[in-house]
């Protein structure tokens, strides 16, 4: 039975031992295992696993446009506020892909992206035939950019404008708004004012969104330093723009808005948006969970629309307006246009009340991206951008009538996108769960090492006390003779020695 014992306790000993080695193992191991996969499988590497993701983006984007409509334009044309209705949503499906991809010896790549939209009618409010009133943008945006010119090329344009019968306002459809509709304004202005809109035939808003590339791209691929990895080293070849007027806001920062490198700190991130023309910083807001997964929310700051005055690190985007809006004239053919948040949310109250019908909301109208801060790849985001065009009463330009000078809200759309079925599920198993089971490995080993470790101590020292109890050299068992004491006769009495001899 004591050998038993010692048996099992031998062998929790052991086993504790070797789950305290394991544990110990993992604690030190598994972070650098779970890193150099990260680093394998982010990095823009035709062998990793999100290479694919990067070339030919599998989330299902959708762009969702809702359109202002000019309730009260003949009240407009006479100085009245603006009355808007706002309009859909209109949801395209978006897809994004990407072409002549180049890899360079400096780390680099090098790449075209492409976007196409297709209507979606089952998630739309509307259809592509429905009429809209807006602002006539080519005339109202031409009278503003030749309001400084000489008051004979003024009355020249307007002339032209009455002969093609020209107004403020325009009954147009959403595919006309957005994809294009002829319209020989473009001629004639280019004949009185040569180069003053350098393309012909049709004007759309979304006319060069659709089908076409956001620009040559080269980006780090982090195959040497994946603190680098997706961040821009040149777009269209450029270090810098030359749009604004300073070099700190010409600077091109972050990423392309797609990744961005992995372990990532709850602090901000940076991408080069070519559709606003600059660099954007999005701040930390908290961290969440999106369907099992960890990520950092990322948010517009509401200094990034803010005027010089609020916030003078902005005054190279200046000449400014209200904080809000972002004078994008100088990238859009000096065409009098402003971005902001969709309903002039985080803008100057003063925008909000020059028109009636808008109601900003956080909820409705803030951006957002969630983001894996391990990997650096975002799981669900939400970018939100405003369209406004600056109208106002041109003297010499009959056709502007007493318009009072305003910022007004054209549409806002939304491209919204978020990873889902077997992507995701590839994602979780191997970035999420995988390293969650090693840490908690880790945990479990070290936990179950203690307990053994001293159970086998306990069971071989019982053993030991049981076996020495049981063994006959015990002292404790051995007949030891009395010794002398004062009482104690040295001599037996003489009569009972002889009896006894006797008896023998």
């Amino acid at each position: 039975m004591a050998a038993a014992r010692r048996n099992v306790s031998v062998g929790l000993g052991l086993a504790g031992v070797l789950c305290a080695i394991l544990g110990v193992c993992l604690l030190l191991v598994g972070p650098v295992i779970v890193k150099e996969q990260v680093v394998k499988n982010v990095r823009i590497d035709p062998n990793s696993i999100s290479f694919s993701m990067w070339k030919d983006v599998p989330v299902p984007f959708y762009m969702s446009v809702h359109f202002f409509e000019v309730l009260n334009p003949k009240e407009v044309l006479q100085g009245a506020k603006p009355v808007l209705n706002e309009r859909g949503p209109f949801v395209y499906r978006e897809f994004r892909y990407k072409t002549n991809i180049t890899f360079h010896d400096n780390d680099t790549v090098s790449f075209l992206e492409y976007r196409k939209l297709f209507f979606q009618p089952h998630l739309s409010n509307g259809s592509e035939e429905e009429y809209i009133i807006v602002p006539n943008i080519l005339m109202m945006g031409a009278a503003v950019m030749v309001e400084n010119l000489p008051t004979f090329v003024k009355l020249l344009l307007s002339g032209a404008l009455a002969g093609l019968k020209q107004e403020a306002f325009m009954n147009l459809t959403v595919g006309e708004i957005m994809w294009g509709y002829e319209d020989p304004l473009i001629d004639a202005i280019n004949a009185i004012v040569p180069g003053l809109i350098p393309f012909k035939g049709k004007f759309g808003l979304f006319m060069e969104f659709n089908n076409s590339d956001s620009g040559l791209f080269t980006v780090n691929t982090g195959m040497k330093n994946i603190s680098r990895v997706h961040i821009v080293d040149s777009w269209n070849g450029l270090k810098k723009v030359n749009y604004w007027r300073s070099n700190e806001c010409n600077m091109i920062n972050g990423t392309a808005g797609e990744m961005w490198p992995p372990f990532m700190s709850p602090t901000s991130l940076e991408f080069y948006s070519p559709d606003a023309c600059r660099s954007m910083t999005l701040v930390y807001e908290r961290s969440g969970k999106f369907k099992g997964v960890p990520t950092y929310r990322f948010v517009a700051p509401k200094t990034l629309f803010a005027n010089g005055t609020d916030y003078p690190p902005n005054e190279g985007f200046c000449p400014c307006m209200q904080s809000g809006i972002l004078n994008v004239s100088t990238c859009r053919l000096n065409a009098p246009m402003f971005i902001s948040h969709p309903h002039f949310y985080n803008a100057d109250p003063a925008l909000v009340n020059a028109v009636e019908g808008l109601h900003p909301s956080k909820d409705q109208h803030a951006l957002f991206l969630d983001v894996h801060p391990m990997t650096g790849i975002p799981m669900n985001c939400s970018i939100k951008l405003q369209l406004n065009l600056y109208i106002k009463q041109v003297s010499g330009i009959i056709q502007t009538g007493k318009i009072k000078p305003v910022v007004l809200p054209l549409l806002w759309f939304a491209e919204s996108g978020s990873i889902e079925g077997s992507v995701l599920k590839q994602f979780y198993t191997n970035l999420v769960l995988i390293p969650s089971v090693l840490n908690y490995l880790q945990y479990i080993f070290l936990g179950l090492s203690v307990p053994l470790i001293i159970s086998a101590a306990v069971l071989m020292a019982t053993s030991q006390r049981t076996t020495a109890e049981k063994s006959p050299c015990h002292p404790a068992t051995q007949s030891q003779p009395s010794p002398p004491s004062e009482t104690t006769p040295l001599l037996h009495d003489a009569g009972t020695l002889s009896q006894d001899d006797t008896e023998a």
